[in-house]
């Protein structure tokens, strides 16, 4: 195992369905704690048990990640795994009926987290904690409502049910991503409201579930009137709001470094190290760095040299408190395998509950 004083802070991605060399020098690198999976990954359930066992055996420790979440952000669609109906079909069945819409909404949680378990991947970046304000394209119907209190409750019931299948959570996208239009992805989405504003509508989620809360995503987001800073980015974010306010004490992974918003800070880009290294430091315990290993991989080879050069210099220190909330995202519980799975009785009621998404 690794030395948990090392601290393996980066979340990287492999090329295929299997590993080839490069993932292989890549996974063994011990500055490397999480790999993310994509919907290019998946062939079927033995082909991504056989590629996450491999990865194992390289990194027993290692924590396996994908973004399944339901509706349209669900990486693996075939050969058994079930549709997952998206969070606003929950938001609009709470409308109708609030009891079944927290059953379902545990339901849910229980059939994603053990139908991904029993494939061998240890952890989803689910819920989205965003409110639906309408005007938000990435957002959209991946928010369960507008409400913060609808939010919070259906979110709570999802997390349980992914807690019955043995898996850890993360909410998303810290202190709130709908109200803003543009999509981090492709642009820099500014809020301009107050810290007053964002705390008392989109960031109450994660107040009333810290508790509850594993893990937490801040949104690629500027909210200019408290840091000029990205959230994700901020210190004053991250740790005098998130850790300091709210009493967060999970573990905090910065949202995709690839992204348009990822790397503008202060005005200015920065090499994918550096960004890194910015999140960390403003208070991220983890940096995910998607879709780079596609190619020759050049830009995830200059990422883990950088941490290389980084830690030899002392632009980066290890955080054992970091690696030790890391570790805490592992499985605790043996996952049921698929055969047992179809036969559990419990998982079954679960997927017969669920909307036709």
């Amino acid at each position: 195992m690794t030395d948990p004083t090392l601290h393996a802070p980066l979340i990287i991605d492999v090329a295929g369905t299997e590993l080839k060399a490069a993932d292989r020098r890549r996974l063994a690198d011990p500055r490397v704690g999480g790999v993310i999976h994509f919907a290019r990954n998946w062939q079927g359930r033995a082909q991504m048990s056989a590629l996450n066992a491999e990865i194992k055996s390289i990194r027993p420790d290692i924590l396996i990640c994908v973004d399944h979440e339901g509706g349209r952000v669900q990486r693996f669609r075939t050969d058994g795994f079930t549709r997952l109906p998206s969070m606003r079909l929950l938001g609009d069945l709470w409308m109708k009926d609030a009891l079944r819409a927290t059953q379902v909404a545990v339901a849910c949680g229980q059939v994603l987290a053990a139908e991904l378990r029993a494939c061998g991947v240890d952890f989803s970046f689910a819920p989205v904690l965003d409110l639906d304000y309408g005007e938000s394209s990435v957002i959209g119907d991946r928010s369960f409502h507008r409400d913060p209190r609808v939010v919070a409750v259906l979110a709570r019931s999802l997390m349980h049910g992914m807690l019955q299948a043995g898996m850890s959570n993360c909410g998303k996208h810290f202190p709130g991503h709908g109200f803003v239009k543009a999509d981090s992805h492709v642009a820099i989405p500014v809020d301009r409201r107050g810290l007053k504003a964002i705390l008392a509508d989109d960031a109450r989620p994660y107040d009333w579930l810290v508790g509850s809360l594993a893990a937490v995503m801040p949104a690629h987001v500027i909210y200019p009137k408290v840091d000029a800073r990205p959230a994700g980015f901020s210190a004053k974010w991250l740790q005098e709001i998130l850790r300091g306010k709210l009493g967060f004490d999970g573990a905090v992974f910065s949202d995709d470094l690839s992204m348009e918003a990822a790397r503008r800070i202060d005005g200015e880009v920065h090499s994918y190290t550096d960004a890194a290294l910015a999140a960390l430091n403003a208070g991220c315990d983890l940096a995910l760095l998607c879709n780079q290993s596609v190619g020759d991989g050049a830009v995830l080879d200059e990422l883990l040299d950088g941490f290389a050069a980084a830690a030899g210099d002392g632009r980066w220190v290890p955080n054992p408190a970091s690696e030790m909330r890391r570790r805490s995202l592992l499985p605790k519980s043996p996952a049921v395998d698929w055969d047992a799975l179809m036969q559990s009785a419990a998982y079954r009621r679960a997927v017969q509950m669920l909307p036709k998404p």
